[in-house]
């Protein structure tokens, strides 16, 4: 593993405030740190938690929001929770996908966006929501969601607006 990369994955670690550091705890603060969860760094999580590699991956592999591939440029979730179910969400998540090109979550070809579908976003009165890099926006339709994706594709990072 690079030293740099050991050295992040160390600083997420060791600045963990909870007095209680487990194996979750520190999966969370790798992946706070990185956005993802490194294939290299699950040794040293191990390590550092008195676990096993094996216990490690029991836990990435239980909880659906890791994820140990790096995310595309901007993350585009899809709710499909109870309310957002009800409203429509199934038709949002294939229009996204329909636009992005996938037949499932993942990550587009040119590596823009990474779709996921999230069990909740805690947004419930404004469903169906969708977040973008952690940015929810509500009562969405099939139409706006072809639009957001059109905005992620079409402009860079630090332009990304999708308010109108």
């Amino acid at each position: 593993m690079p030293q740099r990369v050991r050295e992040k994955v160390d600083l997420a670690l060791r600045s963990q405030r909870q007095h209680t550091i487990t194996v979750l705890s520190c999966l969370l603060a790798v992946q706070d740190a990185f956005g993802y969860i490194p294939k290299l760094c699950i040794d040293q999580v191990a390590k550092f938690t008195g676990s096993t590699v094996n216990d490690v991956w029991g836990v990435i592999s239980f909880y659906t929001n890791f994820s140990v591939n790096p995310p595309g440029e901007h993350i585009l979730e899809v709710c499909w929770g109870t309310s957002c179910h009800i409203l429509g969400a199934m038709d949002i998540a294939k229009s996204v996908l329909e636009e992005i090109g996938l037949d499932n979550e993942g990550t587009s070809s040119d590596g823009r966006v990474t779709v996921r579908f999230n069990t909740c976003l805690g947004a419930c009165a404004n469903a169906p929501v969708v977040s973008v890099d952690h940015k929810l926006e509500g009562r969405m339709t099939p139409d706006q969601a072809k639009v957001i994706v059109g905005a992620i594709k079409n402009i860079v990072a630090e332009d990304l607006d999708i308010e109108s």
